[in-house]
């Protein structure tokens, strides 16, 4: 018996349809002229580009102002705690009363502290890169490595970082506990 490995059926045969076809008026390379506009025209769309423009540099700089002040507020509110902070020139970690930011190049990912399952960190034998896993109660993981500028570095990373989990993200579990333990 004869097996065969695929799918069994065949493609369609479409027939390629050229633009001149479709439009009798093509010409390969040729682009149509813009219409003409009267100079009075143009005066005025000129002057609305320039209101629309002046009006929304407005707008993003009160949205910028906006920003600051609330950000600074922010701060201003944070508890005064441990933070850890390291980055090199790729990537960054910071871990604060909020949760576990995380950036590489472009792509950057927020963790609050109900959101994380655990942090893993892993500094190697030989070579100066830190890992930083931050794993999901989904079995999901986000590691992020950060290079040192000396392998002495990790221990300091290491250190930081257990003191901002000790005080940050012991704290849900040890609110969960006397709830289980009034439970039996």
């Amino acid at each position: 018996m004869e097996q065969r490995i695929g799918s069994s059926s065949q493609p369609l045969d479409v027939p390629v349809v050229p633009a001149a076809a479709v439009d009798p008026a093509y010409i390969p390379g040729l682009t149509s002229p813009a219409p003409a506009e009267p100079e009075d025209a143009t005066e005025e769309a000129t002057t609305a580009e320039s209101a629309t423009e002046d009006t929304a540099t407005e707008e993003a700089a009160s949205d910028e102002a906006t920003d600051e002040t609330a950000e600074e507020a922010a701060e201003e509110a944070d508890p005064d705690g441990p933070v850890f902070e390291a980055s090199d020139r790729r990537a960054s970690i910071t871990a604060d009363h909020h949760g576990v930011r995380l950036r590489l190049d472009d792509q950057e990912c927020e963790f609050r502290w109900e959101e994380i399952g655990a942090v893993e960190t892993e500094a190697p034998r030989f070579g100066k890169r830190f890992t930083v896993t931050v794993h999901t109660p989904d079995r999901r993981w986000y590691p992020v490595e950060i290079e040192a500028k000396a392998k002495s570095q990790h221990k300091e990373w290491e250190a930081a970082l257990d003191e901002v989990l000790d005080a940050y993200f012991e704290e849900g579990a040890d609110e969960e506990e006397p709830a289980e333990e009034r439970a039996p």
